[in-house]
Formats: structure tokens, C-alpha cells, sequence
């Protein structure tokens, strides 16, 4: 039986571009996931994925800045590595050919809901510490 949790609205991660949530594995890992928004035909309005790089151990979802997303694509802030919002692929940098962890998600009547039966919900926000999040290197290729 998947026990449901309510998570946030549709509207607040469309708003705020993305929203960030604390869970803990099977193995009794604490892992943070981001809410993204999704714009694809038939497909949910928001994906859910592990904020991780598959780079590196690094958070794409940071305190005060939150997801950064252009073009429809996360954008990994230590390399410029980009992730589809609705796939979680990644076609360039140093993720090229890579794709983020999803969390099993379910939306209904505009409200999100976790779903995915090998984690449990923990507490909105994030795991609580940076380690390791170093921000981005002189190597980034990030582009405005």
C-alpha cells in the first residue's frame, strides 16, 4: 500500500520555480528532492527528482536561491551541467548522457503528493547542512 503524503500546491512551485522537501530512504538516508515545473503534453505539471547532481555531490536546489531553470532545464550550479525538467536528462557538460533520480510524485485537484513507497517524508525544506555544496568552480559554463 503506498501511503500518501501531501506535499505543497502546484501553484507554489510554479510560483516559487521550484520547491525543496526532506525524505529518508530505506536505508534510513535522509535525501532532499526538488519539486520542478514540468510543461509537457501529457505529463504532470511538476516532476520530483534527487537534489543531486550525477556529477558531483552537488545540490541543484540551494538555500535563498533555490533551482536555478532556464529554458525548461535545471541548471547544475557548480558545472553548468543541464537537466530536462520533465526527464531529469542531461545531454551536456559534465553530466552529458546522465539522469537524475526521480521520486515517485502524484498530483490531484492542484495539490502534489509523495507517492514513491521507498522513502517517507521527513519535513519541507531542506536536509538542514551545505557540505559540500561549494558553489559554482572557475570551470562552470553557465550562460545568461
Amino acid at each position: 500500500m503506498v501511503v500518501r503524503h501531501r506535499l505543497t500546491s502546484v501553484e507554489t512551485v510554479l510560483e516559487e520555480g521550484s520547491w525543496l522537501f526532506t525524505v529518508r530512504d530505506r536505508r534510513g538516508d535522509d535525501e532532499e528532492v526538488i519539486l520542478v515545473p514540468c510543461r509537457g503534453d501529457d505529463r504532470e505539471p511538476v516532476e520530483a527528482w534527487i537534489n543531486r547532481c550525477t556529477h558531483e555531490e552537488q545540490r541543484l536546489h540551494r538555500e535563498g536561491v533555490g533551482a536555478v531553470i532556464r529554458d525548461g532545464e535545471i541548471v547544475c550550479p557548480k558545472h553548468g551541467s543541464m537537466f530536462e525538467t520533465c526527464s531529469g536528462y542531461c545531454d551536456n557538460g559534465e553530466a552529458a548522457d546522465t539522469t537524475l533520480v526521480d521520486v515517485e510524485i502524484a498530483v490531484e485537484d492542484g495539490a502534489v503528493y509523495l507517492t514513491d513507497d521507498d522513502v517517507s517524508f521527513l519535513r519541507e525544506g531542506g536536509a538542514g547542512d551545505d557540505d559540500g555544496d561549494d558553489g559554482p568552480s572557475s570551470t562552470s559554463h553557465i550562460r545568461f
